[in-house]
């Protein structure tokens, strides 16, 4: 039980490693096209937010694996499974971070842009010294809890017939008449999110010297 249930964790864990690589730095791409002076640029960005936040993460998943068979008629191999995965997740949780990374950066008061200048620091200096700083401080507990929610999403790969752990769970507890395996599934879940919880505290410990 136990091989089966680590093959799956192993794949929990690819998905949930892909997914932030992906989504945390393409958050900021879609969080500064959501503040573009451009309208054009912000209402499709502000569109692509909508859909993500506003449809179920599962149907997302659905619609990447299944679309370019039924729009254009492409077989796109054994391998599409993992990598329709892994864009939906991408542009899910870039559209939450996105959110996250926007509300951070404009509850900087305008004023220390200001001081900023008045001190001649450029713009890029300004950002990466002054405000940064500032923004991870704020918005770290909510990226904590996208990426604790990450992990927990990581069972809905299971719709595309990836045998990620959670899958491999129900597979074990069907086969042997027996909530075993989706205890320990759970329990697995858990010590993961612990873990992540603990390094979120301790980098905001480290971050605690920088005051509002």
């Amino acid at each position: 039980m136990m091989d089966v249930l680590l093959q799956g964790l192993v794949l929990t864990l690819e998905i949930f490693v892909v997914t932030l690589v992906g989504a945390l730095p393409l958050g900021i791409v879609v969080a500064l096209g959501r503040m573009s002076r451009c309208r054009p640029v912000a209402a499709l960005v502000r569109l692509y937010i909508s859909v993500m936040r506003g449809t179920p993460l599962m149907l997302q998943l659905m619609a990447i694996m299944f679309c370019p068979y039924y729009l254009f008629g492409l077989n796109m191999g054994p391998d599409w499974k993992f990598v329709a995965c892994a864009v939906g997740f991408i542009l899910n949780y870039a559209a939450y971070f996105a959110e996250i990374y926007r509300s951070g950066i404009q509850s900087i008061p305008r004023g220390q842009y200001e001081a900023a200048e008045v001190l001649g620091y450029t713009r890029s200096q300004t950002f990466c010294r002054i405000v940064l700083p500032q923004v991870v401080k704020r918005i770290l507990p909510a990226i904590g809890n996208e990426v604790i929610t990450l992990v927990k999403d990581t069972s809905l790969a299971f719709v595309l017939g990836i045998m990620e752990m959670f899958n491999a769970a129900k597979a074990l507890a069907a086969r042997e008449v027996s909530m075993v395996p989706y205890l320990v599934a759970g329990l697995v879940y858990w010590g993961i999110n612990l873990l992540i919880e603990a390094a979120l505290s301790s980098i905001e410990r480290r971050l605690s010297y920088y005051h509002d």
